[in-house]
């Protein structure tokens, strides 16, 4: 098996990021980015999807973290796409359930070759600390695009809005995690992409 790595930069009038990525880590994060709470939402994909993550971004902060909140999940979903290569062997579904207390979300994930988003979170509040909640769309909706996944994130309950996205991320990589699993059965194909296997 090789190895499934990759480096991918994304440099714009707004932003520059670097994004590398071991889908076969230990999930190890290291992440420069200006907008703590988002790192602290990708350290839990890198824990729990079992990925090393190494996220750098310099963006125009100074106006909002819009840009660099969607331009990091832009990346992330290209450097995904070149670290899977050609996708032979992998389990591509993946789903989790994952509870924080009151709050309970499922996340469910199909590396299908074709970008689609259901997006189902009712926040009970704008604002996390500084951090817009709006932003988590635009991450997820720019990660679907460049990954070419469908991907279903539903908050099922909760309160408390950190709870509810702290849920969500988890579950994403805990879902990555499983989808990404090689499966002895599917090492001599790849994964259709216009129906079931």
């Amino acid at each position: 098996m090789s190895k499934r790595k990759a480096s991918v930069e994304r440099n714009t009038l707004e932003t520059e990021i670097r994004v590398d990525i071991n889908l076969d880590g230990t999930g190890k994060g290291q992440f420069n980015t200006g907008v703590p709470f988002l790192e602290h939402m990708m350290d839990q994909i890198a824990r729990h999807g079992m990925v090393d993550l190494d996220i750098k971004a310099d963006g125009d902060n100074h106006i909002d973290d819009h840009h660099t909140v969607e331009d990091i999940g832009i990346t992330l979903g290209q450097a995904f796409t070149k670290a899977i290569g050609d996708k032979k062997g992998i389990t591509r579904y993946g789903h989790a359930y994952v509870p924080l207390d009151e709050a309970l979300s499922r996340v469910v994930i199909d590396f299908s070759g074709r970008p689609g988003l259901e997006y189902n979170i009712d926040f009970t509040r704008a604002h996390i600390g500084q951090f817009d909640v709006d932003l988590f769309y635009e991450f997820f909706q720019g990660f679907v695009n460049h990954a070419n996944v469908t991907l279903h994130i539903d908050n099922l309950r909760g309160r408390n809005s950190h709870h509810q996205i702290e849920t969500v991320f988890k579950a994403f990589g805990r879902a990555l995690r499983m989808a990404l699993t090689f499966d002895p059965r599917m090492s001599g194909q790849m994964p259709s992409t216009k129906g079931s296997l």
